[in-house]
């Protein structure tokens, strides 16, 4: 298996973009886009675990638009073959000091494009010995 083609790496790239724009935007729609419409996926966030695309959704649909802006550091995304990658990033919200997210997605290529299938958010205190 061929890991990190340059190629799949900038495509996962660009969709992670559009991804972290739609979530600062609260773009909804480009944010339901992106998840697989399917009942196994799932996103297990800061204070919900979330089984199958109609809960994600609605989960968007009724979160506030206020305090989305973040901003992102340490991203890795790494691309296994051509149709599978992770998206790693930490990320920082100035109404939150002290504190670090982190987020992970699985991304697969379908027929209709990149999709995340799983999704992970938590929020820790920022290590002291590791302040970016």
């Amino acid at each position: 298996m061929e890991i990190d083609l340059p190629d799949v790496v900038a495509e996962v790239k660009q969709q992670f973009a559009r991804y972290e724009k739609a979530l600062v935007t609260n773009d909804v729609a480009v944010l339901d886009e992106l998840f697989r419409a399917d009942s196994r996926t799932l996103r297990y966030g800061v204070g919900e675990n979330l089984y199958g695309y109609d809960a994600i959704m609605a989960f968007r649909a009724a979160r506030s638009p206020a305090g989305l802006m973040r901003r992102t550091e340490k991203t890795v995304i790494t691309a296994y073959g051509r149709d599978t990658a992770v998206a790693s990033t930490l990320f920082y919200r100035d109404t939150a000091p002290g504190k670090v997210g982190r987020q992970m997605q699985t991304w697969v290529r379908f027929p209709q494009g990149w999709k995340i299938v799983a999704a992970h958010v938590s929020v820790i205190d920022e290590p002291k010995d590791q302040k970016t």
